[in-house]
C-alpha cells in the first residue's frame, strides 16, 4: 500500500510539474520561437517572396561567402565604437531604403545623368549617414567574395548588427536580396514618413508596405538611440501648432533644456538633440517610458501616447523590455523583407554607390 501511495504521489507531482511548465509557456514563452546559429532567439514571420516567387534564405551565402558575418562585424563594430551615433544611423539608413520601393539598396546610389537618386531627397539630405561604413564592408567583401553579396543584404545585416552592438535584440536575417538598377528622389520624398506628419498619414505609409499599426509603434522604438536635428521638433518648443507658445504637453524640464540647445533662430536648425533623453546610446525600452512622462522629442513620437489606438502598446512596452525586443525583431524581419528583388531581378552591385557598367 505504501509503495502504491508513493507511486501515486510521484505521478501527482509529475502532473503538477508538467502543468506548471505548460502554464509558464502559455504566458511567458514566445510564440513560434526558433533558434539559429549566431542569431539567438527570433519570432519567426512568414518568409519573404521576391519577384518570381523566390524566398529569402537564412543560409544564402553559406557556400559562396562563408565569412560574410565575420567580415561585416569586423568592419562595422569598430566604426560604431569610434562613433556611437553610427548604430542609429545604419538602422535608419536601412529603414529609409526599405520604405522607398523596397529593400533594394536604392538609397545608396549616387546621382548620375540617368538617375536622380534618393540621397538628396528632403528626408535624406544632410541627414542620412553611414554610407562610408557600408562602402567599407562592401570593399572587404569584394576582396573575399567577389560579385557575391548585394548591397541590399549588407544594409539588412548592418542594421541588425548595429542594434545588437547598441545592446538591443538580435534576429535572423533572410538573405538573397538583389540591388536595384535605379532610384527615385520623388519616391523618397513621398514615401518616407516625416516627423511633421499625423499618425494617420504615417500609418498609411506603413500599411502600403504590408506593415501595420503595431509595426509603427514598435519600429518607432528605434528612436531609443540616435539624435534629431532641431528643426524637426523646434515648433514644439516655441510655436506649437501656430499658437506662439510651446507644446503644453511637453515635460517642463525637457522643454527648458531643449530651448537652450535649440534657440529660436535659424542658425540652430542643424543642432542635435538625443531622441531618448535617458539613454540615447543604449538600445532599450526607455523610449516608451519617456513618452509616458511626456518626454518624447518628436511630435510624431509623443502622439503615440496621446492616440487611443496606440497608447496601450506604449504603456505595455514601457514596462516590458522583453516584449519590445521580441516584437522589434519581428517587425524588423518584416521591414527588411519589403519589396525585395531576388533571383535574376536587379543585380549584385560591385560598388554600392553605382550601377554596374554594361
Amino acid at each position: 500500500m505504501a509503495s502504491s501511495n508513493n507511486s501515486n504521489n510521484r505521478l501527482l507531482v509529475s502532473h503538477i510539474s508538467l502543468s506548471l511548465i505548460v502554464l509558464f509557456c502559455v504566458f511567458m514563452c514566445p510564440h513560434k520561437v526558433h533558434t539559429f546559429p549566431n542569431y539567438g532567439y527570433y519570432n519567426y514571420p512568414p518568409p519573404a517572396y521576391g519577384p518570381g516567387g523566390r524566398t529569402l534564405d537564412f543560409n544564402f551565402y553559406d557556400t559562396t561567402c562563408p565569412n560574410l558575418l565575420m567580415i561585416v562585424r569586423s568592419t562595422l563594430w569598430p566604426a560604431i565604437n569610434k562613433d556611437p551615433r553610427m548604430a542609429a544611423s545604419l538602422l535608419r539608413l536601412h529603414f529609409h531604403d526599405c520604405i522607398v520601393n523596397g529593400c533594394d539598396g536604392s538609397v545608396l546610389l549616387d546621382d548620375t545623368e540617368e538617375i536622380k537618386g534618393e540621397k538628396k531627397a528632403g528626408p535624406n539630405m544632410n541627414s542620412v549617414r553611414g554610407f562610408e561604413v557600408i562602402d567599407a564592408i562592401k570593399t572587404n567583401l569584394e576582396a573575399s567574395c567577389p560579385s557575391t553579396v548585394s548591397c541590399a543584404d549588407i544594409l539588412a545585416l548592418a542594421a541588425r548588427e548595429a542594434v545588437l552592438q547598441a545592446g538591443g535584440p538580435s534576429w535572423a536575417v533572410g538573405l538573397g536580396r538583389r540591388d536595384s538598377l535605379t532610384a527615385s528622389m520623388d519616391a523618397a520624398n513621398q514615401q518616407i514618413p516625416s516627423p511633421f506628419e499625423s499618425l494617420q498619414n504615417i500609418t498609411a505609409k506603413f500599411t502600403s508596405k504590408g506593415l501595420n499599426l503595431r509595426d509603427v509603434v514598435v519600429l518607432s522604438g528605434s528612436h531609443t538611440i540616435g539624435f534629431a536635428q532641431c528643426f524637426t521638433f523646434k515648433g514644439r518648443l516655441f510655436n506649437f501648432k501656430g499658437s506662439g507658445k510651446p507644446d503644453p504637453a511637453m515635460d517642463s524640464l525637457l522643454l527648458s533644456g531643449l530651448q537652450s540647445r535649440c534657440p529660436n533662430k535659424n542658425s540652430s536648425n542643424a543642432n542635435l538633440a538625443p531622441l531618448d533623453v535617458v539613454s540615447f546610446s543604449r538600445f532599450d525600452n526607455a523610449y516608451y517610458s519617456n513618452l509616458v512622462r511626456n518626454s518624447g522629442l518628436l511630435q510624431s513620437d509623443q502622439v503615440l501616447y496621446a492616440d487611443p489606438t496606440t497608447v496601450d502598446l506604449v504603456n505595455y512596452y514601457s514596462t516590458n523590455q522583453f516584449a519590445f525586443f521580441n516584437d522589434f525583431a519581428v517587425s524588423m524581419a518584416k521591414l527588411s523583407s519589403v519589396g525585395v528583388l531576388t533571383g535574376q531581378n536587379g543585380q549584385v552591385r560591385l560598388k554600392c554607390g553605382s550601377v554596374n557598367p554594361h
